[in-house]
């Protein structure tokens, strides 16, 4: 089981499992081969009913600013537009953070800050035609509620929120396989998460994304925070590199809507203040 103590200033919390102790050891001892990647909402940012209006925590670009000189590379790996992603976290022109990554749509889109740019493959054909369908195919699953929306992902994929539903749990549980068999028929993935549903191509993943990242850079370390079931890709790559000899860290921003995170991570924090409290101390304690 995962430790919930919190960090404090002076102290990291101590991984619960001997492979999170060694990989945060690794990251200690030979910081400047170590990548720090980062899931957004709900890790960095907190959960809000409307997803457009999701910021990064106020004390999480400081602190990302103060930990990023320190180490190899830091990265979020996000299932929003990676540009969507820059704007909402603030994270351009910031000192500091001149070499941060984001990894978009899961690793299908890169921004850079050394270049300000956006680098993307076309879009999947899927995509447009499933999104055309999504409203009739709301309407026939009876979940048609104004509470229920879709969310556009820059044309890469398309999610349905049912967190403001007026049964949020129950429109999600509907949905569920009328949106796998339309995913289905166009050649795409069906990835729940907290009260929403995407559609998107296949093979696009934050494990996929983490793993070639890690690889590219031949880090030594990596340590990976995440709150969602979309986060789980990420925590199986950690394990496999952890198996092939890269040290690792599993952070769990801590959520009860997600308990096998929780189980499976190395160290639970607190929600977005607990990573962000989390990534200040352990920049403290690389010299």
């Amino acid at each position: 089981m995962a430790s919930h103590e919190d960090p404090t200033e002076n102290a990291l919390p101590a991984p619960t499992t001997a492979a999170g102790r060694d990989g945060l050891q690794a990251i200690l001892t030979r910081p400047s081969r170590a990548v720090i990647a980062l899931d957004f909402d709900g890790t960095l940012a907190p959960i809000v009913p409307d997803p457009e209006q999701a910021r990064a925590h106020p004390e999480a670009v400081p602190a990302l600013a103060a930990l990023a000189p320190k180490v190899a590379a830091v990265a979020v790996i996000t299932g929003r537009p990676a540009e969507v992603a820059v704007r909402y976290g603030g994270f351009a022109g910031v000192p500091g953070l001149e070499h941060l990554v984001v990894l978009g749509h899961y690793g299908a889109e890169r921004w850079d800050a050394a270049t300000g740019e956006v680098t993307a493959p076309a879009p999947h054909p899927g995509v447009a035609a499933t999104r055309a369908e999504l409203p009739g195919v709301l309407r026939r699953a009876g979940a048609a509620d104004e509470g229920v929306w879709i969310e556009e992902k820059g044309g890469r994929a398309v999610a349905v929120h049912t967190r403001r539903a007026a049964d949020p749990q129950a429109a999600f549980e509907a949905l569920r396989t009328p949106l796998a068999d339309l995913a289905a028929h166009h050649g795409l993935h069906l990835e729940p998460g907290r009260m929403v549903l995407e559609l998107r191509p296949p093979g696009m993943d934050k494990g996929v994304a983490l793993t070639e990242y890690v690889r590219d850079l031949t880090a030594t370390s990596v340590l990976y925070a995440g709150d969602d079931l979309g986060d789980l890709p990420a925590y199986t790559a950690i394990d496999e590199l952890r198996t092939n000899g890269t040290p690792g860290v599993l952070v769990c921003s801590g959520s009860e809507e997600v308990a096998e995170l929780r189980t499976r991570a190395d160290v639970v924090v607190d929600g977005p203040q607990g990573v962000v409290t989390f990534l200040r101390t352990l920049a403290s304690h690389i010299r």
